[in-house]
């Protein structure tokens, strides 16, 4: 009883703490616009006390620092929160589309239906940690040594040669990059199962290094881990992180610091800060070489008004790192208004997008083009541009709508909250597997990657999702179940 009332206590105090937050938060963006002198703020602030008990609750250290909830606690709070708060700060709002006369009511009615989302996501949420209990025994994977040696250094070699030849197709290292930043090209199309293998030897190799380093203490000391993440991101870089893909050498990287912190050395908050603000600066120079290749790369680095020229030119700015990578707010405002006129001529898909995400499961030569289904950049241009403004190949949108923003597509907006109940339920199943799986549990390895997945499935849709499962998890999961033994009724 004295345990259950300290737990209530304590989650009353992070409540509190994230009321205060918030309204002061709130009361700084008063002073600096009448524009928040609206109504709008009131279930945007509802939204941010809601998810910012989560991002309380791990600054305290009731939560892991990898743990999915305490991860969707931070990034939901810019998410939920900051970002609309900051597109009216900015007065920053989505290019191309004819907007509505205020963007405030819209913002304001896609937070009274993410209020709603949370409370969803909170409760199935829980109903999947509340049977967590600490077993005296329970089924452990181990890791097998005379098969992981075999396993690693045939997957290793396999990836390593297949990467060759992607580099030799497309004439060396310097026409690969320049092939994947020239967005007319083809490059790629037709090998994302190619892709998938030879890109999964960064992960791979950690994993390596991890089950290795777990008892060696001269390996668990931080200038040899430092040391291994440079290199690890290095590898990244040449596998498959030069050919533009921000996201997955930015999941990558989170996923070997993972590693780490589970199997060989704790990591602490300050030192998740220092990898943050890494990724966000890569994140933004990065940009450059997505959009322009090499020669965009040497822009980054030639000065100020060389790389302020080309921000401009191509849109590379802070703020659309920060709220469109990291928001989608005014996109479903906007979706919302679209939506909810009138006059609206958009025809919801009734599951059509989802249907299509799973077709990228199947290579095109066994699915040609012409037959297969057109993935969600049908109903999204189509909502933004009206009906029928979708031309394959001539006018496409390629926004990324988000899970609220993909439901909307489907189901319309009054079916947002009930897409919450399915992503608590995976947080949560995650989240237990984190609280239950023993330390010496390979399937420690995977984890980080599934607390990253949790956020991909907030701000990526159905196909978005699938492709990271795959991609990014397939190669490396099949290396750890073929290295790994189960041992039943494993004594903790």
């Amino acid at each position: 009883m004295n345990e259950q009332h300290l737990k209530t206590q304590t989650l009353n105090d992070s409540v509190l703490f994230s009321i205060f937050i918030c309204l002061l938060t709130l009361i700084f963006f008063f002073q600096t616009s009448e524009q928040f002198l609206h109504w709008f703020v009131i279930p945007v602030t509802l939204c941010g006390i809601l998810i910012c008990i989560d991002a309380i609750e791990w600054f305290r250290g009731r939560l892991d620092i990898f743990s999915p909830i305490g991860i969707l606690g931070l990034l939901g709070f810019h998410f939920f929160f900051l970002a609309p708060i900051l597109h009216v700060s900015w007065d920053k709002w989505l290019d191309g589309i004819i907007p509505p006369n205020d963007w405030r009511p819209w913002l304001g009615g896609m937070a009274i239906l993410n209020f709603l989302g949370l409370l969803m996501y909170r409760f199935s949420r829980e109903i999947c940690l509340k049977p967590v209990k600490r077993q005296r025994t329970q089924t452990v994977w181990i890791i097998n040594k005379q098969h992981f040696a075999f396993v690693l250094s045939f997957a290793l070699t396999i990836c390593g040669i297949l990467q060759l030849l992607v580099y030799k197709q497309y004439g060396g290292l310097v026409g690969y990059i320049n092939a994947f930043a020239d967005q007319e090209s083809q490059a790629g199309v037709g090998q994302g199962w190619l892709l998938m293998i030879c890109e999964s030897f960064p992960i791979i190799a950690m994993m390596g290094f991890t089950i290795y380093a777990h008892n060696k203490k001269h390996l668990q000391n931080w200038r040899v881990l430092i040391i291994v993440l440079i290199i690890f991101f290095g590898l990244k870089l040449l596998f498959g992180g030069l050919r533009g893909s921000r996201s997955n050498t930015v999941w990558a990287l989170l996923w070997a610091v993972g590693m780490i912190h589970l199997w060989i050395q704790p990591i602490n908050k300050k030192q998740i800060g220092i990898v943050l603000v890494f990724v966000l600066f890569f994140m933004f120079f990065y940009g450059f070489l997505k959009s322009g290749g090499l020669e965009g790369l040497q822009i980054a680095f030639q000065g100020q008004q060389a790389r302020q020229e080309y921000i401009e030119d191509k849109g590379r700015t802070w703020d659309n790192l920060i709220l469109g990578d990291l928001g989608r707010s005014d996109l479903h405002a906007f979706m919302l208004y679209r939506i909810m006129r009138h006059d609206s001529d958009y025809q919801l898909a009734w599951g059509r997008t989802y249907f299509a995400a799973f077709s990228i499961l199947i290579p095109k030569p066994l699915w040609p083009l012409p037959e297969k289904p057109f993935d969600k950049s049908k109903e999204g241009t189509d909502l933004q541009h009206g009906i029928s403004s979708f031309v394959p190949k001539d006018f496409v949108s390629s926004k990324v709508y988000g899970l609220a923003g993909e439901t909307m597509l489907n189901f319309g907006p009054f079916a947002i909250p009930f897409a919450f109940i399915l992503f608590g339920m995976v947080v949560g199943t995650i989240e237990h597997w984190f609280l239950t799986l023993s330390s010496l549990d390979t399937r420690l390895l995977m984890l980080p990657m599934l607390a990253n997945f949790s956020f991909v499935i907030l701000i990526g849709d159905l196909d978005n999702i699938i492709f990271f499962l795959v991609t990014v998890g397939a190669i490396p999961f099949s290396v750890m179940l073929l290295s790994s033994k189960k041992i039943m009724n494993y004594e903790l």
